[in-house]
């Protein structure tokens, strides 16, 4: 253990260890605020992906369950497992084709036909 003889070395000791615990903090303090800040930053970036996992996964149990739920028999169901819509509209559409293709008519324009024996005239440049 230390011992001091007078007060004004006992006063200088303590005033040393002051400055110095004082030049500790101040240059500690800026790196404190700065871990403090960076463990809420990483606090609320794992709260919001836990918020986004959450949400998801709720979902998706929600969407299970209502598939559970449905009947096999339900109507909708029964309408959307046969194919026999398809076939009716596919046949619809063929016959709508062919009505159209009966109904196309092409015009000929015989001043428009391409003739290999006349020869366009070029402006002359001036």
């Amino acid at each position: 253990m230390l011992v001091l003889s007078n007060d004004t070395a006992l006063n200088s000791l303590l005033s040393k260890l002051l400055q110095d615990y004082l030049e500790q903090m101040n240059s500690s303090a800026p790196s404190q605020v700065k871990s403090a800040s960076s463990n809420l930053e990483i606090i609320y970036v794992l709260l919001m992906i836990g918020l986004f996992g959450f949400f998801t996964v709720g979902v998706m149990l929600t969407n299970i369950r209502a598939r559970r739920l449905e009947n096999s028999r339900d109507p909708y169901n029964t309408y959307i497992a046969t194919d026999i819509w398809h076939k009716k509209d596919r046949e619809y559409f063929q016959a709508k084709l062919i009505e159209n293709y009966k109904l196309c008519c092409v015009f000929e324009n015989h001043l428009a036909v391409e003739q290999p024996s006349t020869q366009i005239p070029e402006a002359k440049s001036s």
